[in-house]
């Protein structure tokens, strides 16, 4: 665990946002996002949910493709000045928990 304070607001994108077990199949759109540098795919889970995943996230193989392990897309909305308990981090964002028990991911450049 890391402390870690937001330099940057940020607000969450999705409300609803997409989640997957290790080993969920997955749907892929072919859309693809290059953000900061780190690339992301479009994904629809079995529940129907849309979002982007991280692309390391994905295992394509013959029978098709499948979470190589547990991900949520959740966002953490935060304010400037805030300390944060960051835990992972992947692709330019930050796994983190607020004060308040709240988790959600938050991006790396918004965080020192």
């Amino acid at each position: 665990m890391i402390r870690r304070t937001v330099t940057a607001d940020h607000e969450a994108s999705y409300p609803d946002p997409i989640s997957v077990k290790q080993g969920d199949v997955l749907e892929l759109s072919g859309e693809e996002y290059d953000w900061d540098g780190h690339l992301w795919l479009w994904a629809i889970n079995t529940q129907g949910k849309t979002g982007w995943i991280p692309e390391t996230l994905a295992s394509r193989t013959a029978e098709g493709c499948f979470a190589k392990k547990d991900y949520s897309a959740m966002e953490l909305s935060c304010v400037t000045g805030q300390v944060l308990e960051s835990f992972d981090t992947t692709h330019g964002w930050a796994w983190c928990r607020s004060q308040d028990g709240n988790e959600g991911w938050v991006p790396l450049k918004n965080l020192s």
